[in-house]
């Protein structure tokens, strides 16, 4: 059976371009685990990345895990060697998505390594997670993970990596206490979240010219497998209240058009399509340099989606004859007032602008929408509505909505808030639905009930582990079953929290001080 799985990587890996394939004698062995599909995890620039900086060392073999739909009897394989993952010496996982905890969960059962971190030993491969969810709040997984990487790897990679391979034989208390020295590591045993006096500073690269940031392995089985990533710059000058990215990646940062253009040349032997990845790829400061570079190397450009103001012609132009079908963008809420409150500045004249110059230009439309955001009101959903009528009307396409519910993240200036509740949230979508959908308009959405259990991962606590740790199938019967059997209530985290109470995640220093958060929370 086991020689099934074996055929299977291979054949995935004979489908790549850019695999690093390394012989194991005296090297650190380490897995990079991505704990959704091979489909998802290859479109991931984060896992790239890392990828890139482990293998960048010469004392280090690094080779890619990722999720599969369980499967009775199936192992967990490296993709490059075909070893099962108890050959390495090192687990790292990447995450940047809250649901993805579930899979964590279930491929360390599928290797049949204890779940919690105090019942493993030498015997077992140390645990290390990153990634913007369990960085920004590590107590749900906290009973699970050895070390949390908090911040970017650029900057933590090296000395973890040092220390790993020097001290890597000792018994797992040393160990565990000499990473906890590293900064940026939260090691839970030696630095218990209660204790505010213990600050974990998230690490940042001051100059992303230093650390090109691009696909490195190129494969067409994932969503942008025609395109060569790039990333143009790291955080967003805007401050959108709900936006974790926003406020986790600052200070906004650039990389030189010169360094993007030199990057995308190496690119093009690959392929012919380059993807600009970053928060706000309009804001970019040398954009008309870079799309101007880009199309005299003579190369298609994409981007995942676009602030409608700024919007650069030169970009717009670039993107139409690049061939591509749908622009997206993401008004966020149907009413100037609501827009208002998650300081989300664009106004409808400039949405109406953008639609405008888009028609013609791209067969399809897509708007983002958030549902359940603080102070929405039924007025509000009506104004989504009209809103996406009034571009129906304007723009001659093929318009899709993405409807997703609003969870609140820690570190942002919503992480006090409320969430919506279920019955609230399934109302106003099947509203949004029944005025959309017969006006031809493709609406999708998001459950509700699994994005509360989105919020309790969000803003939870080590109990919130141990539910985890319970759950057997990813079901909301499961969860509500072991969410009992902990005696955990659910709606706790839900619910607004005290603004002048300390938060489980404080002790994690992103930068922005809480009273930087609570004066824009005042003013929302």
């Amino acid at each position: 059976m086991k020689w099934e799985y074996i055929a299977q990587a291979r054949e995935i890996l004979s489908r790549e371009e850019g695999a690093i394939v390394k012989d194991w004698g005296g090297r650190l062995p380490i897995a990079l685990v991505f704990p959704n599909t091979y489909y998802v995890g290859m479109s991931n620039l984060g896992l790239q990345t890392v990828y890139r900086l482990f293998n960048n060392d010469p004392r280090v073999v690094c080779e890619r895990i990722f999720w599969e739909p369980e499967e009775a009897g199936k192992p967990l394989l490296a993709l490059e060697s075909q070893r099962p993952v108890e050959d390495f010496d090192v687990l790292a996982f990447t995450c940047a998505y809250e649901m993805d905890y579930f899979h964590i969960v279930e491929m360390l059962r599928q290797a049949g390594i204890p779940l919690r971190a105090a019942e493993r030993d030498e015997t077992h491969p140390l645990l290390i997670i990153g990634g913007i969810a369990p960085s920004a709040n590590p107590l749900p997984l906290a009973p699970i993970f050895d070390v949390f990487a908090i911040g970017e790897g650029e900057t933590i990679i090296p000395p973890l990596v040092d220390l790993l391979y020097e001290e890597g034989s000792a018994p797992r208390p040393q160990l565990l206490a000499a990473l906890s020295q590293i900064p940026g590591l939260f090691v839970p045993h030696f630095q218990p979240s209660t204790c505010n006096l213990q600050p974990v500073v998230r690490q940042w690269v001051p100059n992303l010219d230093a650390h090109p940031t691009t696909s490195v392995v190129l494969t067409r089985d994932t969503e942008f497998g025609d395109m060569f990533l790039l990333e143009v710059s790291r955080g967003c000058k805007w401050g959108c209240r709900f936006c974790l990215a926003g406020h986790w990646c600052r200070p906004v940062r650039e990389r030189s058009a010169e360094m993007l253009l030199a990057l995308a040349k190496q690119g093009k032997r690959y392929r012919d399509r380059v993807g600009l990845v970053g928060a706000a790829i309009s804001d970019y400061s040398q954009i008309e340099a870079l799309v101007s570079g880009l199309r005299l190397l003579g190369m298609r450009l994409a981007v995942s989606s676009l602030r409608v103001d700024p919007l650069p012609e030169v970009l717009l132009e670039a993107l139409a004859k690049s061939g591509t079908h749908t622009l997206t963008i993401a008004p966020e809420a149907g009413s100037q007032r609501l827009r208002g409150v998650i300081r989300k500045g664009v106004s409808g004249e400039a949405l109406m602008e953008a639609v405008d110059r888009a028609a013609g230009r791209f067969p399809r439309l897509k708007l983002y929408y958030m549902v359940g955001l603080p102070t929405e009101t039924e007025a509000d959903i009506e104004a989504l509505v009209e809103l996406t009528l009034l571009v129906k009307d304007r723009f001659p396409g093929r318009i899709s909505t993405s409807i997703t519910p609003f969870v609140p993240k820690a570190h942002t200036p919503f992480q006090w808030v409320a969430m919506a509740s279920q019955e609230t949230l399934e109302r106003r979508i099947a509203y949004i639905e029944g005025q959309l959908r017969p006006a031809g308009i493709e609406v999708h959405s998001e459950s509700p009930a699994w994005a509360r259990v989105q919020g309790v991962l969000a803003r939870g606590d080590e109990r919130v582990g141990e539910v985890l740790m319970r759950m057997r199938h990813r079901s909301l019967a499961d969860w509500r079953q072991a969410c009992r059997e902990v005696g955990l209530d659910p709606e706790a985290y839900l619910q607004a929290q005290p603004l002048k109470e300390p938060l489980p995640w404080d002790f994690i220093d992103t930068g922005l001080s809480k009273a930087y958060l609570e004066r824009e929370y005042r003013l929302a």
